[in-house]
């Protein structure tokens, strides 16, 4: 069985870094071929934004992913020795605002809402409690409804 990731965008692992631990997710998910087929294991959205943030080289972050299939402290572990030994603590604050800021456009944000079932009132705006709402409808579809 594939599986969709439910990890939210909107949790930061101990390094304090949003996204990070559903970008491991679902990297180790598609290493495995366990990662649902409408997920990408590193999109070009929140998932680079992070690598970009972190200065991690794509291919490098995916090949370790499958090569060692870390923990998640160990993913963090080794972060945090290609960034010599910390964050730049600004570029992580920058990043965690504009992942927790952003905005889905309108025709998204009534898409998802329509698909859950939920009046749009305007007070589900941010991208992250869509995609959460998005996920948790497939996961629902795919794995309790089937």
């Amino acid at each position: 069985m594939k599986l969709i990731p439910v990890i939210s965008s909107g949790i930061a692992g101990p390094l304090g870094v949003l996204h990070l631990p559903r970008l491991w997710q679902k990297a180790s998910l598609a290493a495995v071929g366990r990662l649902h087929d409408d997920y990408p294991a590193c999109g070009k959205g929140y998932d680079q934004m992070v690598l970009d943030a972190l200065g991690l080289d794509r291919e490098e972050f995916l090949a370790f992913i499958k090569d060692r299939k870390p923990t998640y402290p160990e993913l963090e572990v080794w972060v945090l020795q290609k960034k010599g030994g910390h964050l730049d603590a600004e570029a992580v604050r920058k990043l965690n605002a504009a992942i927790a800021g952003y905005i889905h456009d309108d025709a998204t944000r009534k898409a998802i809402l329509a698909e859950n079932n939920i009046e749009d009132n305007g007070t589900i705006k941010d991208a992250v409690n869509l995609n959460n709402l998005d996920d948790w409808k497939a996961f629902h579809r795919d794995v309790l409804a089937s």
